[in-house]
């Protein structure tokens, strides 16, 4: 392990993801009743993304899943196995109390999945049942991580790589520089087979993000132009850039400007 990497490590050894969940995903960060919210957003983005038509297959690799659920609640109904995966033993631990339904789960997820469903145009009161696809279809939470050639064990990996590779937040976590960021992405396209869809959700100009009281986590601030390069010179084909520019009111929990989405296929 590298001095950077090493670093990096130490400073997440602290990291509360019950503190995390209840700051940027607990209300008025996660207000389904604004359609400009940041959570409705995601939510929105990803429904999109995967109802388009175009990302099919057997497998998808979440990398870097955090202790969060959000991100495969359109991916459920077109994957039949989810493999989750996250550096940090905490937030696969916490992951893993909401899959085990133990009542130790530090954030109520239902409003997620009762926005997710009405994005499907069912109702509401469908959430338990998008809630037990959920569970049904993640196979594995794995350790992972992005600094290594390989994020993933290859033997949790289809081998020629998943049909579809899915990242939230994690880079902007885990890379404090424009080679390492480009690097580690790399790592990350390595597991995705040829013609198989990346999705990749980060920050814009984000120097800190903010994972509690008194929780300041450094990251590298990437912009649109980068982020299109990046894709670029991975073997990536960018389909689309999204960007969401940070309501005001929202800009105090970092210094971020914009959140982006970008949609890729790989050649």
């Amino acid at each position: 392990m590298d001095a950077e990497h090493q670093a990096l490590a130490e400073t997440y050894e602290d990291f509360d993801p019950a503190v995390y969940l209840r700051y940027n995903y607990s209300y008025p960060r996660a207000d389904f009743s604004d359609e400009d919210s940041f959570t409705v957003w995601l939510l929105k983005t990803l429904h999109k993304a995967f109802t388009e038509g175009d990302i099919k297959g057997g497998v998808l690799l979440d990398v870097g899943s955090g202790p969060t659920l959000y991100q495969l609640m359109a991916a459920c109904e077109i994957f039949d196995k989810v493999i989750m995966s996250d550096f940090l033993e905490a937030n696969r631990n916490e992951l893993k109390n909401w899959f085990q339904d133990n009542g130790k789960c530090s954030l109520d997820w239902s409003p997620f999945f009762q926005y997710a469903c009405k994005l499907e145009g069912r109702e509401p009161s469908a959430w338990e049942e998008k809630a037990a696809r959920v569970r049904k279809v993640v196979t594995d939470i794995v350790h992972a991580d992005v600094h290594l050639p390989q994020p993933v064990s290859p033997d949790v990996v289809p081998p020629g790589g998943a049909d579809c590779v899915l990242s939230c937040f994690c880079l902007d976590g885990a890379c404090l520089s424009m080679p390492v960021y480009s690097r580690d992405l790399g790592h990350v396209v390595s597991q995705l087979k040829p013609g198989g869809h990346f999705l990749l959700i980060g920050t814009v100009g984000m120097t800190f993000w903010i994972g509690g009281p008194n929780a300041n986590f450094p990251t590298y601030p990437i912009t649109e132009a980068e982020v299109c390069e990046r894709l670029r010179e991975n073997g990536l084909s960018l389909i689309r850039l999204e960007i969401y520019p940070l309501p005001t009111k929202e800009e105090t929990t970092d210094n971020a400007r914009a959140m982006f989405f970008a949609k890729a296929k790989k050649d």
